[in-house]
């Protein structure tokens, strides 16, 4: 039953192959209390059934209101959320991975910032690890200077040194909310991203057009790590490669994109040190094999970069429309939110 007391919702969860994760998604949202729902499932071309189980087990009114779109085929994070926030109804859109299950407060206790802050664009979820959920998965971003973005604590205990309700740089869209009246000025994911850094770039983009973020401590979510492509996937580390060198030729003022390969070289030093001690993403990567498939990736990547950087330099004029900091105070958010180039190293995204 609506409320007019309680705030209206959109909630798009994107899928693509994961019918008994979509599942447990979904009734963890049938749990949500205290908001008025509306429900928007992506399906990028499933062929496990997905679709139908939706539509059998969950497009029903009198249990949540849950509206179906099948793609044909895959077309990826990005563009599949971008349907998703076309069609939301409601003034603050949430997402959700379909891998990632939310306690019964996550909603509410995101939008009552949102109500109560007008600066505030984004809200950032404290996500834990689905399978040990003792275990941080991020609890809003960090970058590195070179453009390489990382989950805040993501591998550490919660011990609640996470606890509190506070400014972050961006969320992560595995389980975030987001104002309309933002996405409505400042567009929604770009769709040359495809699929990982399209939330960092996004959330950076809100940054710079004069949007706060909170993380909220009590706006809980589960995840369960790289279930899409697989923690040792070459595809995902070519993405994620390939979307750091974007994301900074998009957004990164001219100052510190000049010295975009000084601190790209810092790192690949640095990871190569971890990678001596057995520390790092190349635990990801076991064997001699496995380093030629991340050595192969990340080439994959920087090339596949290249050869697009025309068309995003080009959206580089786009974003002046709704600048709202200047370059300098870029920079300065950017070394705010900087993370320490031995702990981008030595962890395991």
């Amino acid at each position: 039953m609506k409320s007019r007391e309680f705030p209206q919702v959109s909630v798009v969860v994107v899928n693509w192959n994961r019918q008994e994760y979509l599942r447990e998604c979904l009734l963890s949202l049938v749990r949500q209390a205290a908001v008025n729902l509306e429900v928007i499932v992506i399906d990028n071309g499933s062929t496990d059934g997905s679709t139908q189980m939706v539509l059998r087990e969950f497009v029903d009114p009198g249990r949540i209101l849950c509206r179906l779109i099948a793609n044909p085929d895959n077309r990826g994070f990005c563009a599949a959320n971008n349907q998703g926030i076309r069609l939301a109804g409601s003034e603050f859109i949430a997402l959700l991975n379909n891998d990632a299950v939310a306690e019964p407060g996550w909603l509410a206790a995101m939008a009552a910032i949102l109500q109560e802050r007008p600066d505030v664009g984004m809200i950032a979820s404290k996500v834990l690890v689905h399978e040990d959920r003792r275990k941080i998965d991020k609890v809003g971003h960090l970058i590195y200077p070179d453009g390489q973005n990382r989950g805040r604590g993501s591998g550490e205990w919660d011990n609640g040194q996470y606890d509190a309700l506070e400014e972050v740089a961006w969320p992560d869209g595995c389980a975030a909310m987001y104002r309309k009246k933002m996405l409505d000025q400042i567009g929604g994911f770009d769709e040359d991203f495809f699929a990982y850094g399209d939330d960092a770039e996004l959330g950076l983009r809100a940054r710079i057009a004069g949007w706060n973020c909170i993380y909220v401590p009590n706006a809980v979510v589960y995840h369960r790590r790289g279930a899409t492509l697989g923690l040792g996937s070459g595809r995902r580390l070519e993405l994620i490669e390939r979307n750091r060198v974007l994301l900074a030729a998009k957004l990164f003022p001219w100052s510190l994109l000049w010295l975009n390969g000084f601190y790209y070289g810092l790192r690949l030093l640095a990871g190569l040190y971890a990678a001596i001690r057995a520390r790092g993403e190349t635990t990801r990567y076991p064997g001699w094999k496995g380093k030629l498939v991340m050595a192969g990736s990340l080439l994959k990547g920087d090339l596949s970069a290249l050869k697009m950087l025309p068309r995003i330099l080009a959206k580089r004029r786009e974003i002046e429309r709704f600048q709202k900091l200047s370059p300098t105070e870029i920079r300065a958010l950017l070394n705010r939110y900087r993370i320490p180039l031995r702990t981008l190293t030595q962890q395991a995204i």
